[in-house]
């Protein structure tokens, strides 16, 4: 009986070591990059033994690799349990949920665009696959706007990367207290994506309104 009981208590601390150690592997890999940082820094950092790291990533390679793979699984979860109101446009739906998403994950973002090119191949296409599980909902917005006459786009993916690449690259200046707030960027942003996007006409009629 003895054993059993600790089976849980032995499961539960492995799963906090874990924990510490994908949190000191973010902090290390923000601040320095990927390839500076070695496995007894952030033995170190969590307060083990090099050798016990092994027990839980086998390599730094799958300490990377969980990172990127937990930010878009988080992000696709968030995604799906977000709520908005009925009326709002699901344009906009997505451009403040991107915003308000990845401010708050200033490390995440940061590693998981800049150190895609450190994943092996094998890796990356798993993270990349649920990038494009992301980029998907953005796409089907834009084609169904399209397909409605209310947006103007050449090519729905490229355009989708492009807003992307915009919307994330926010945290990278940001910084709370600025002379900006949250909303205020979020404002002027949805700005700039409707733009890109509008049709024609109606792009005319805001430059002569």
């Amino acid at each position: 009986m003895a054993d059993v009981a600790t089976k849980p208590q032995t499961r539960a601390k492995g799963q906090e070591t874990a924990r510490r150690v994908r949190k000191a592997a973010l902090r290390r890999f923000a601040a320095t990059g990927y390839a500076a940082v070695s496995m007894r820094e952030i033995a170190s950092d969590v307060g083990v033994r090099p050798g016990a790291l092994y027990n839980h990533f086998p390599t730094k390679q799958d300490i990377l690799k969980d990172l990127l793979l937990s930010h878009m699984t988080d992000l696709l979860e968030a995604w799906e349990t977000a709520v908005f109101s009925d009326d709002t446009d699901p344009l906009e739906q997505f451009v403040r949920f991107h915003i308000r998403y990845h401010l708050e994950r200033a490390d995440e973002v940061f590693i998981s665009y800049m150190e895609l090119r450190n994943l092996e191949p094998q890796n990356f296409s798993l993270v990349e696959a649920e990038r494009r599980r992301y980029e998907a909902i953005l796409t089907g917005i834009l084609q169904k706007g399209a397909s409605e006459g209310r947006y103007d786009i050449d090519d729905a993916k490229v355009t989708t990367r492009a807003i992307i690449a915009m919307l994330t690259g926010i945290p990278t200046w940001y910084r709370e207290g600025g002379h900006l707030s949250e909303q205020e960027i979020e404002d002027l942003y949805l700005t700039m994506v409707r733009k890109t996007v509008a049709p024609v006409s109606v792009q005319s009629q805001t430059e002569t309104g």
